[in-house]
């Protein structure tokens, strides 16, 4: 599939000069073995579209005999999403699902009102070793989903729809972009894209969605006149006409959607719009009402004190 024509921004044109928002510097955190480099939520923005939060792990070697082990944690309100590069992950949960993940396919877990999941390096990798990078992102539910039945979701890299001519490659990971739609199901209308560009390579981005992001994961880009750097969150103003012109290879990620339906609560692993339903899930983890995770019920993540 090739992308379709839209028309580049007109030279001059307000809307094309001034359509840069924020440029956020995600904060850094050492999470053990590895650092995070967390984009969202910020102090420029907690949100674009539904897009809560948004991390950054690696690139890192992890030696023979380590590997990642997110113990058992639970979630509410929110849907996560992996995404990889490099390595693999084994996703487990408390519906029962045991899915490994590996770069190119989608993880996207539906807590609603309430899941448990653990994320470890499986036993082949963990022995030989492996390089990590990839991202991980919160989607935040909609009001009237909040309480849905948690789900899990796994999609292959050949189920998602590419875009590629002139020097530009496109792949939908979630929602609609450029007319063509990912088959994972959202509770919400919004876009997330994975895209690489050659040196010299324009990209128009269309203004339907009103909030919309781009994370520079690396390269150099230009985007009205201002250059940006790898590593850098990238949100544009509403209506902004966006041209996206990269400098030398680049890879990034669009993402965004409509904006959500009223603010959010976030702490720990839980987002709602309910300061009530996040002290209810504190007090069902702290006394162990969450179902355990087959196949991985020995540890636990405490609830923060």
């Amino acid at each position: 599939m090739t992308l379709p024509h839209i028309p580049d921004p007109i030279p001059g044109d307000a809307a094309s000069v001034d359509a840069i928002e924020h440029v956020i510097v995600p904060r850094v955190r050492d999470i053990g073995d590895f650092e995070v480099h967390r984009a969202l939520p910020a102090a420029e923005r907690q949100m674009i579209g539904p897009f809560i939060f948004f991390d950054r792990f690696g690139p890192v070697m992890m030696k023979a005999g380590k590997g990642m082990d997110v113990r058992p944690h639970p979630h509410i309100g929110l849907s996560t999403v992996t995404w990889l590069f490099d390595g693999v992950i084994y996703h487990r949960d408390s519906l029962g699902s045991e899915q490994p993940i590996s770069p190119g396919e989608l993880n996207w877990m539906t807590a609603g009102k309430g899941i448990v999941h653990s994320e470890r390096t499986p036993a082949l990798e963990r022995t030989s070793g492996q390089s990590m990078f990839g991202l991980q992102s919160w989607v935040a539910l909609p009001k009237q989903f909040e309480e849905t039945s948690p789900g899990f979701e796994h999609v292959a890299e050949a189920q998602m729809p590419i875009m590629e001519d002139n020097g530009r490659w496109v792949k939908v990971i979630a929602g609609e972009m450029f007319g063509e739609r990912s088959p994972v199901k959202t509770h919400s209308d919004l876009f997330y894209g994975d895209v690489r560009l050659e040196p010299g390579a324009i990209l128009p981005l269309p203004p339907e969605h009103e909030e919309r992001g781009l994370y520079l994961i690396n390269g150099r880009i230009e985007i009205a006149g201002r250059e940006i750097e790898a590593g850098k969150l990238v949100s544009f103003k509403p209506k902004a006409e966006i041209l996206v012109k990269a400098l030398e290879h680049s890879h990034f990620m669009l993402l965004g959607g409509e904006p959500m339906d009223g603010p959010r609560h976030i702490w720990w692993n839980f987002v709602s719009s309910s300061k009530e339903k996040i002290d209810a899930a504190k007090e069902e983890w702290r006394t162990g009402k969450f179902k355990i995770v087959p196949g991985d019920d020995k540890e636990f993540i405490p609830l923060p004190v």
